[in-house]
């Protein structure tokens, strides 16, 4: 296999992660909601997950000052809705309004679920020491929700520049975890 440079701004595709979250805040006025990418799980128990946000984000202050949000994970069916929430700001637009998605209360953080995503995790901020220098908040999950009549969700995966793929093939093997 011949292989060639791949120009460095690009290179993010090619590591994202996992699944494209929609994360949701309180805010003093209405609950925001914001397209996220940049998410990395840290921890099995306590859950932890590391998410980036960028502090020109409305949604970076928003959970800095409350410390609580929820990660709610879409399926292929919610790219519009996805997309939308991504392409408008919290600033000045009611996304969850604009965008046709619907806040529900969680249970242990003041920040909404999505009803239309097929999971959602309540949130804590657990750590700070690195959100002024590189915008990595570290969550700790408090509480996980997940539609079960969902057997194997499309979840996507944002691959850059309005370019999505969605998770295939489920592969099963031998595994010390099973």
């Amino acid at each position: 296999m011949a292989k060639r440079a791949y120009p460095l701004g690009k290179v993010y595709a090619l590591l994202e992660p996992g699944p494209v979250l929609l994360l949701a805040t309180a805010g003093q006025d209405r609950p925001n909601v914001m397209t996220l990418s940049w998410q990395m799980p840290m921890e099995f128990e306590p859950p932890r997950v590391g998410i980036v946000l960028s502090d020109r984000d409305y949604s970076h202050g928003l959970l800095k000052a409350s410390r609580e949000c929820s990660l709610n994970i879409p399926t292929a069916e919610l790219i519009d809705q996805v997309v939308a929430v991504g392409n408008c700001s919290g600033r000045d637009t009611d996304k969850f309004r604009a965008c046709g998605l619907t806040p529900r209360p969680a249970r242990l953080v003041a920040a909404p679920l999505v009803r239309e995503c097929y999971a959602s995790l309540e949130c804590r901020v657990a750590d700070t020491r690195m959100v002024n220098r590189y915008g990595l908040f570290v969550l700790e999950v408090v509480q996980a929700w997940v539609d079960t009549a969902v057997k194997a969700p499309r979840t996507l995966h944002h691959r850059g520049r309005g370019v999505f793929m969605v998770a295939g093939e489920v592969i099963r093997t031998a595994s010390r975890m099973q």
